[in-house]
């Protein structure tokens, strides 16, 4: 299975963008030499022409600076005071990343933290293909980043030495500056004096020795995050926040289905008499995103809404209308009944897994399903598009920059070199800002109207427009030997593909000659247990696409594959008279497949091992069955987001069933990861317990089903996410780890539903295998 950055350099080596499309301007740094020079009185770091290539072609790094020549990206700038500007890529959305990839330059640079500023960056495709998502940011950006800090690094030292009069061998850099002995000078001094100018080939920067875990100075070390000041203070600017000359206000007029309605009469006459209300267009969308939708036009938001709310229009519905939760289910229990390679492909395929279990002393098989669940991002989606001199600006938060542009270049049917994304702080995004659906409403308006438009979404205009993470149903089935050993196992997702609907360029090849499948459906099937012979089916539902964009929700596939896998472990264990904690330790071997790779799973099954037994041993596992009376510890593994990106979390709950209504409360939650490096810890634990509270949120709570062309829940009044009295007492530790940095935003997400539901188990019983887990089906089944 190819890894997604193997993917992303190949689209990227194609000159193509996530859907397909030409875009010769967007390209990877493989083969791609570094660039350190002055351009006006300060010093630019960018990746760009090898330097054999820029020899042969007479150019200085400079001149080659100036001209243009740099891809994807210039990493970070350094002015004459001395102050390093880091330019950031990626969407900041709550999770501190600017903090962290600061971090991973400075550490290497020898940077005084203090000087240390951020900039969010525009969608120029001189940055390169623009995504955060996927827990990737810190992983992906580690060796260059770090790579990029170390070469300038070296060149001032050399630029500093030659200023200094001394040899660059007995000069070091700290804090800033090139020290010698009892002189030393400072970076911005270097910059303004020095000329300086340097190139690093591929190979020379690919030979630079990082730092020792021992000698750093920045990476590990406690301290608060960049963004959090302005987000105290008022000065940070969201999406929602931004205002332009003037612009109009409007709000979009959602059909009863995602596709195929039309509106087939609107009365107006109402709106009429709500003052500064405009006008209501329809939406010409040759994107196809907006079908059949309308925009109401007015002088404030207040209006626009009121003005849509006294709207009254008729429709013509799409077929979606008559699709409802239960028959995208029931489409998913044929598909994972009987798999085949017309609805998807094979993801793992190792060993003779129909005659093992044939052969099996005794076969375990079981059916999980998990249902829609709603992003409920804290900022509605929002866009303001400004048109200035053929140039289309858009300005809003946004997770995916390189696929929101040719999207929005179809809809206005302009080149994509006319359109500029302007990022804003994000409200949150968990997967929802990966589409940027939502701005091509925004921008039709704006065209239609020869103004500068800010569209709004109402929380149920956002809920109706949300790509939702698809309700998912699957069947394990798993052989024993007479020994309790497990010698084979099937298993068969099924749940709608978001990459196929959204970006199918990332789609991936499977085992099978010439299969696509789409790793966002169906990581974390291919764990790191020793089950024998395997096999892994992905099905896409077809269903689910009818009715929905099914999209990326923190974790995606994960978040329901791990739900099976690990209560599916937990059957195993039971009907071998096992413990299912010991039974785990002794499935996880580092061989084969399992014994990890370098640098990006170095240890495999032996380092998820070690966090399950620490997990253990703070949790006090041997005591769980001395426990009082309905209460019960469950524990649940997880290696996060892909394969090749492990993050390894153990997971233990503690809950306690009222037999009289079915409630479940989560007393305790025991976690131990192993992340690698950890770029900024407070940063790190922050993304751990949020994602621990919202896999509990959606173990217990959160979920709703679609009927009638849209999910019954609009609101947070019938969508209840996990409330402050119910957040249990959380027992956090971090691995300490000088392993390659991995991902954190996804783990937490994806390993507290099956360890709460193992609990349940154990304290009365009961099996759940419907997530969410509603007290009422607990209660029937006590």
């Amino acid at each position: 299975m190819a890894r997604f950055e193997d993917q992303l350099a190949a689209v990227e080596a194609k000159g193509s963008d996530a859907q397909g499309n030409d875009n010769n301007d967007a390209k990877g740094i493989t083969r791609r030499g570094f660039l350190i020079g002055t351009m006006a009185g300060s010093a630019m770091m960018a990746f760009g022409v090898s330097g054999v290539a820029s020899a042969a072609s007479g150019s200085s790094a400079s001149e080659s600076l100036a001209a243009g020549r740099y891809e994807p990206t210039i990493w970070y700038a350094i002015a004459p005071d001395g102050t390093v500007t880091v330019h950031i890529t990626k969407a900041e959305m709550g999770q501190h990343v600017a903090t962290s990839l600061a971090r991973l330059v400075a550490e290497e640079l020898e940077a005084d933290w203090s000087s240390i500023e951020v900039v969010y960056v525009d969608s120029d495709p001189k940055w390169g293909y623009m995504v955060t998502g996927g827990s990737w940011s810190v992983h992906h950006s580690y060796l260059p980043l770090s790579r990029a800090g170390a070469a300038g690094r070296i060149a001032l030292i050399e630029a500093g030495a030659k200023l200094l009069g001394v040899d660059p061998a007995d000069c070091r850099a700290r804090q800033g500056q090139v020290i010698s002995g009892d002189t030393s000078i400072g970076y911005g001094e270097i910059v303004s004096q020095a000329g300086l100018e340097r190139t690093f080939s591929e190979e020379e920067l690919k030979q630079i020795s990082l730092k020792p875990a021992s000698e750093r100075r920045v990476l590990g070390t406690k301290g608060g995050a960049l963004d959090v000041p302005a987000k105290v203070n008022g000065e940070a600017i969201y999406g929602i926040d931004v205002t332009v000359d003037k612009m109009l206000y409007a709000r979009p007029v959602m059909p009863p289905t995602r596709f195929g309605s039309k509106p087939t009469s609107v009365d107006d006459s109402a709106a009429k008499q709500v003052e500064g209300y405009r006008q209501t267009i329809e939406l010409d969308d040759p994107s196809g995103v907006c079908q059949g939708w309308l925009a109401v036009i007015a002088d404030s938001y207040s209006s626009a809404m009121r003005a849509t709310d006294a709207l009254k229009v008729e429709w013509q519905r799409g077929d979606s209308y008559d699709i409802s939760e239960a028959d995208i289910q029931e489409q998913g229990h044929a598909l994972v009944k009987a798999p085949s390679r017309d609805n998807g492909s094979l993801f793992v395929d190792i060993g003779e897994v129909a005659s093992g279990l044939e052969d099996a002393s005794q076969v375990v098989e079981s059916t999980y399903t998990t249902s829609s669940v709603l992003h409920f991002q804290l900022e509605p989606v929002n866009a303001t598009v400004v048109e200035e001199d053929g140039h289309w600006h858009v300005h809003c938060g946004n997770q995916q920059q390189s696929l929101a542009v040719p999207m929005l270049a179809k809809a206005l049917e302009v080149d994509a070199s006319k359109i500029t994304l302007h990022q804003y702080y994000l409200g949150g995004g968990f997967g929802r800002r990966l589409y940027g659906d939502y701005t091509i409403p925004a921008a039709l308006a704006a065209k239609a109207l020869g103004r500068p438009v800010k569209m709004l979404f109402t929380r149920p205009d956002d809920t109706r427009l949300d790509c939702v993470r698809s309700p998912s149903v699957q069947r394990l089935r798993s052989g024993l030997d007479g020994n309790g050993k497990v010698v084979a196992s099937e298993h068969a997702a099924a749940a709608g593909w978001p990459s196929a609907a959204m970006a199918p360029a990332f789609l991936a090849e499977t085992v099978e000659n010439g299969g696509k499948v789409d790793s966002f459906a169906i990581s974390g099937a291919d764990h790191w247990y020793d089950v024998g012979a395997q096999r892994v089916w992905a099905q896409q539902n077809h269903t689910a696409h009818e009715v929905f964009v099914p999209g990326y929700l923190r974790s995606v596939g994960p978040g329901w594959t791990t739900w099976a896998v690990e209560q599916h472990i937990d059957e195993l264990a039971l009907a071998a008279g096992q413990d299912p904690a010991r039974f785990r330790l002794g499935l996880l071997k580092a061989e084969g497949r399992n014994s990890g790779q370098a640098p990006h799973s170095v240890g495999g099954a032996d380092r998820l091992k070690a966090v399950l037994e620490r997990a253990m041993a703070k949790a006090d596992w041997d005591s769980r069955d001395s426990l009082p009376e309905d209460v019960g510890m469950g524990v649940a593994l997880t290696f996060g987001q892909e394969r090749n990106m492990p993050t390894w979390v153990a997971c233990i709950a503690r809950v306690k069933v009222d037999r009289g209504d079915g409630s479940v409360k989560v007393e305790r939650l025991t976690t131990v990861a192993d992340a690698g490096t950890l770029a900024h810890p407070d940063g790190a634990m922050a993304q751990l317990e949020g994602s621990l509270l919202w896999g509990l949120s959606m173990a217990l709570f959160e979920g709703t089903e679609y009927e009638k062309g849209k999910p019954k829940a609009l609101n947070l009044g019938a969508y209840t996410p996990l409330r402050m009295n119910q957040v249990p007492e959380m027992d956090l530790e971090f691995v300490d780890s000088d392993a390659m940095p991995v991902g954190l935003g996804e783990p937490g997400t994806t390993v507290v539903a099956p360890a709460i539901a193992n609990a349940i188990q154990h304290a009365v019983g009961v099996r759940l295998r419907d997530m969410p887990m509603r007290a009422e089906a607990l209660k029937a089944a006590l």
